[in-house]
């Protein structure tokens, strides 16, 4: 089992990260790599002589991730919690931003926000997230593009709003 022990611990920064940028929590990513290693470690044999192992369990983590039946409930932040706008000097602004990212990728559908983070995350290309995912490239286009016209579209409502309170 040494063999495992040295894929974990070359692979689990990578897995905790990926499972962060899917789930949004770190305590429900952490929680998911768990179940995934758990499961790997009863097929070590068998996972470890695949071409790609590491591809293995990015696919695991993310079919994890896409069948958890342990919903979390998406939070939203209170309205006088963030200043409506923020001062250029303000060094909270770029924070602001990121949060905000998070609460739109969120509300995507899970595959959506899947095919997302291995595009823009994991920098994979339309055939390994196909791969990854066990659908057809022009699946994964679909839900690349559902997904970026979701985010697109409540930026631009955003914008009309704060324009109309000008």
């Amino acid at each position: 089992m040494t063999d495992y022990e040295n894929f974990v611990r070359a692979h689990l920064p990578r897995l905790l990260r990926y499972a962060t940028m899917l789930t949004g929590e770190r305590e429900q990513a952490a929680d998911l790599v768990q179940d995934v290693l758990v499961t790997l470690y009863r097929r070590w044999s068998r996972i470890s002589d695949a071409d790609h192992p590491d591809r293995y369990v990015l696919r695991m983590v993310t079919n994890g991730y896409l069948s958890w039946r342990r919903r979390r409930s998406t939070r939203l932040v209170v309205a006088d919690e963030v200043p409506d706008r923020a001062r250029p000097d303000d060094f909270t602004a770029e924070h602001a931003l990121r949060e905000d990212l998070w609460q739109r990728l969120a509300r995507l559908p899970r595959r959506q926000r899947a095919v997302l983070v291995l595009r823009y995350y994991e920098r994979l290309d339309d055939v390994e997230i196909a791969d990854l995912l066990g659908c057809a490239r022009s699946t994964v286009r679909a839900h690349a593009h559902k997904a970026l016209t979701t985010l697109r579209h409540g930026l631009a409502a955003e914008h009309l709003v704060q324009a109309g309170e000008s």
